[in-house]
């Protein structure tokens, strides 16, 4: 069954007691570069550093008793793995964590510190998806998908909700709004937000090069697969293709999508630092990264964006200042 906008309001009052209520930002610097008004919606700011605490906190308080005392297991390159062992740890209960080998150390040693096992794959050559399938099936552990689940697409948008909400407040309504997209799991969670308070929002989906399978897959009407090789450092975006309910939300509600190289990615990450004073790591950058390089026109629009995660290795977020 598909999530609907009563779900994401549901799961806004369900996780409340357990996620930061982000705050709506600007900064003239970026209003400027533009030319419209930008929304900045700051989730390195979360608990566990990125919006994917919203969507695992509602999934795991939705667990039975005995699902709780049985465990939990996800797949994640970091951020999902982080907030799932975080929502685990809240209702004690166990989590298993399977994370590519090449995952970036802060969002391995960050999962760890929240007592959660960690088993290690091979991106390129393991079937994530398989694995920890069949590791549920053998143990019992709940499987807490990072995108693909219900539960976890009506918690992420609980995001868009605070945005519009924060907007009004400022006498703004959006007119676009701009998502990172990996798997689809947030976009899709805040387009179902979108639809019930601010219908006429415009959302976009915003990919790394290479990696555009959703803005391939809303052209052609299939969900699409990406070639293998491309560049991983948007590591928190790099699914294969749209999931199955994901796409299923996006299909009809999404206005497009949008892609950025590597290099504006960095540009991003080095606004940001220097005129936001965030940290925002290569995945959560990529809508920045579209503004700046002028792939999206805000000029005169009320335009919000999302910074999903602030989840960096030092070495690599140096690179943004080379």
């Amino acid at each position: 069954m598909l999530p609907t906008h009563d779900d994401v309001q549901a799961a806004r009052t369900r996780i409340a007691a357990h996620i930061v209520r982000t705050p709506m930002l600007r900064h003239r610097a970026l209003d400027e570069a533009t030319g419209g008004i930008i929304l900045i919606k700051p989730e390195p700011l979360q608990r566990t550093g990125s919006f994917k605490l919203r969507g695992a906190t509602n999934a795991i308080l939705r667990l039975t008793e005995a699902e709780r005392r049985a465990g939990v297991v996800t797949h994640s390159s970091g951020n999902h793995g982080q907030a799932t062992a975080c929502a685990a740890a809240r209702v004690g209960a166990h989590a298993t964590i399977f994370m590519p080998d090449d995952a970036p150390r802060i969002k391995v040693e960050s999962t760890r510190s929240w007592g959660a096992d960690i088993i290690h794959y091979n991106r390129h050559n393991d079937d994530r998806e398989g694995i920890t399938r069949a590791f549920a099936e053998r143990t019992g552990a709940v499987l807490v998908p990072p995108f693909d689940h219900e539960d976890v697409i009506a918690g992420q948008g609980t995001l868009a909700l605070e945005l519009v909400e924060d907007a009004a407040a400022a006498g703004l309504a959006m007119d676009a709004m701009l998502v990172c997209t990996g798997g689809g799991g947030l976009i899709a969670g805040c387009a179902l937000g979108l639809e019930g308070v601010s219908p006429a929002t415009a959302i976009y989906a915003v990919e790394p090069e290479g990696w555009d399978d959703t803005a391939r897959s809303l052209r052609s009407g299939a969900r699409e697969t990406n070639a293998p090789g491309g560049s991983t450092l948007c590591d928190s975006l790099l699914s294969k293709s749209p999931g199955r309910l994901t796409f299923e939300v996006n299909q009809s509600r999404l206005a497009g999508g949008l892609a950025v190289s590597d290099a504006e990615v960095f540009a991003a990450i080095a606004f940001a630092f220097r005129h936001l004073k965030l940290v925002v790591e290569p995945g959560g950058a990529v809508c920045l990264a579209a503004l700046l390089a002028g792939k999206f026109d805000a000029r005169g629009k009320v335009t919000g964006i999302v910074l999903s995660g602030g989840n960096v290795d030092p070495a690599t977020f140096s690179r943004a200042f080379v």
